[in-house]
């Protein structure tokens, strides 16, 4: 049985734990870079965490050069067993209206200038994303957030776009009408898949702010609104937090979709040909696969 140690990712809005026993942050090395902050960590009711500020501290970061790899390595490297991602969105839905949490269970990947992977030339992998998120956090997180008090929909398509602008009008119905998407935000791709490639269970609350420009009553993005409905989104956030540890085993059994073992089939390149270089920096992602490489 694994020690439950959970991470928070936290988007625009959220940038820390309330009631965080022994609170430190810590800097942690990544062979993938600099994260895109110091980690948060401590206790809560019990329950190690690990609080990271994707987009860093003061929101240095934009969408896209958040360092998604070197956060989920660091977030691997610190034990973490469970990712929260919790950011930002719009909303593609009348139902889903401002102010209200959806957790995540799909992705549309419309992101081009980042690094998606840590597998590549002289170590291939390919790992499944076909249910991207966890079901088992994924239950665990509606359930907090319906207990934060927020109008909660279990369920939901993401589009991830690149940024940092916002959709135009036809970009927006085309998703939403067309591609039948349900949320749209710039972060959790390429996060949700190199997650799953560290073998790290994932889920996604999407705090929605606005309803992107497709909706004929309130037109285009106003980022005045986005942060005034942020800030009124910030205490249920971290009221859903404060909830997860009575929700999850401290003792945590092997995740049920088999989040943990996603690398159990990944590896294509012949432990004699694979590149030294790139299998020193997969010690802490594929380190479970890769020492029983050695030892077989």
């Amino acid at each position: 049985m694994t020690v439950l140690k959970i991470g928070i990712i936290g988007g625009s809005g959220l940038y820390e734990i309330d009631g965080l026993q022994n609170p430190r942050w810590i800097e942690v090395a990544s062979p993938w870079g600099a994260p895109s902050d110091s980690f948060l960590t401590g206790q809560l009711d019990g329950v190690e965490m690990v609080f990271l500020p994707r987009h860093g501290r003061g929101h240095v970061h934009s969408p896209s050069s958040v360092p998604y790899r070197a956060n989920i390595d660091a977030l691997k490297r610190l034990g973490v067993t469970d990712i929260v991602s919790i950011s930002a969105c719009g909303s593609f839905r009348e139902q889903m209206a401002p102010g209200d949490f959806v957790v995540v269970d799909q992705f549309v990947d419309r992101t081009f200038a980042r690094e998606k992977s840590f597998f590549g030339p002289g170590c291939v992998g390919h790992v499944s994303v076909a249910h991207p998120t966890c079901a088992r956090l994924g239950d665990a997180c509606a359930v907090a957030a319906g207990r934060a008090g927020a109008t909660v929909h279990r369920g939901g398509t993401y589009l991830t776009m690149e940024g940092p602008q916002f959709s135009t009008l036809a970009e927006s119905r085309m998703y939403r009408d067309v591609w039948g998407c349900d949320v749209i935000g710039m972060t959790n791709m390429p996060e949700a898949k190199l997650a799953r490639e560290a073998e790290i269970c994932y889920a996604s609350v999407a705090m929605i702010t606005d309803y992107d420009s497709w909706h004929p009553d309130h037109g285009e993005v106003d980022i005045t609104d986005i942060v005034a409905t942020l800030q009124g989104n910030a205490d249920k956030a971290r009221a859903l937090v404060a909830a997860l540890p009575a929700l999850l085993q401290s003792g945590r059994n092997p995740c049920p979709q088999g989040c943990d073992r996603a690398l159990d089939h990944a590896l294509m390149t012949a432990p004699e040909a694979r590149d030294p270089d790139l299998v020193s920096r997969l010690d802490a992602v594929a380190g479970r696969v890769l020492t029983q490489a050695r030892r077989d």
